[in-house]
């Protein structure tokens, strides 16, 4: 029915209380709206760290491409944090960093996924540049190895880049920067390293072995006038004269003692492996202390009546 000039369109008359259930009706349409999309999402995150989960009970240091990094790294929903190692470890790249940081990185992964803390909070991953060269590109990313943390909502800051070149990438330097970005605190747990060990084992081995066989010929090591003599040939007995040999022995005993303080300040300040380090510091003390010694003993022949003494009389 048209209507007349003038005349005002009206809603049709409804009877008392009828908006009341459409309106009930419009919101739980809306409820049931809102409430499967949340089911939806709950059900992806499920799915999300439960494949994660798997995927980390096999390898401590899950590999992705560009497809699983999109998935389970950049797209919502996420209730994790995860580190990634931008890499290139094919050996045509010759990235012997890489590989460095590598070793380092899984030392840290399997201290993480072995130990009691361990939970579904924090993966560990790794892209390489050959099998998700697209990452890269999507990333702006020219470098590698590079650290990242993906936080659980939101995009990473600057902070969330680990910083390689002034930190190094040793494991504990690694745990502390995720600790400072997750509040995830790794234990690190090192293999042991018994290359020292074995090498000290078979050079005694070697010597025993050598004086085992020449043990019919050895009254030259219980000769304590040839041991004299031999002392007396390079060491002049008074404190104003000095041989040529005695000032290359000299030179020789704190060249070997100046070495022993480099390799002290080299196991103190360097990034490295700390089963190298421990090595290196043993062996730098016990140059030290040895040579000092043979340094203090000859001091003391030379000047009659010096008290002190250290190790060597």
């Amino acid at each position: 029915m048209a209507l007349g000039a003038g005349a005002a369109w009206r809603l049709p008359h409804l009877p008392a209380g009828g908006c009341l259930p459409l309106l009930l009706l419009l919101l739980l349409l809306l409820c049931g709206q809102l409430g499967g999309g949340q089911k939806k999402k709950e059900n992806l995150l499920a799915e999300k760290v439960e494949q994660l989960m798997e995927w980390s009970s096999r390898r401590s240091v899950i590999r992705m491409n560009g497809d699983k990094f999109r998935r389970f790294v950049k797209a919502p929903p996420r209730n994790y944090s995860v580190i990634v190692m931008f890499t290139a470890l094919q050996p045509q790249r010759q990235c012997s960093v890489c590989r460095q940081a590598n070793e380092e990185y899984q030392v840290l992964a399997n201290s993480w996924r072995y130990s009691s803390a361990f939970s579904n909070k924090l993966f560990f991953t790794i892209v390489d540049y050959d099998e998700g060269a697209d990452v890269f590109q999507q990333l702006n990313m020219n470098s590698a190895p590079t650290f990242m943390h993906f936080p659980p909502k939101g995009k990473p800051k600057r902070a969330d880049t680990f910083d390689l070149q002034r930190i190094g990438f040793a494991a504990e330097q690694l745990a502390k920067w995720i600790a400072d970005r997750t509040d995830v605190h790794i234990r690190v747990f090192r293999p042991p390293n018994y290359s020292g060990t074995i090498a000290l084992a078979l050079l005694v081995s070697l010597v025993g072995g050598l004086l085992y066989l020449r043990r019919n010929n050895l009254e030259f090591i219980y000769n304590k006038t040839g041991w004299a003599m031999a002392a007396l040939s390079y060491i002049h007995g008074s404190s104003q004269a000095q041989f040529v040999a005695e000032s290359h022995i000299i030179l020789l005993l704190n060249a070997a003692i100046t070495m022993g303080m480099v390799l002290l300040n080299e196991a103190a300040t360097s990034k490295g492996d700390v089963g190298k380090r421990r090595i290196i510091c043993l062996v730098g003390l016990g140059l030290v202390v040895f040579f000092f010694s043979f340094l203090l003993s000859i001091f003391r022949s030379k000047y009659h009546g010096y008290p002190y003494s250290f190790l060597i009389k």
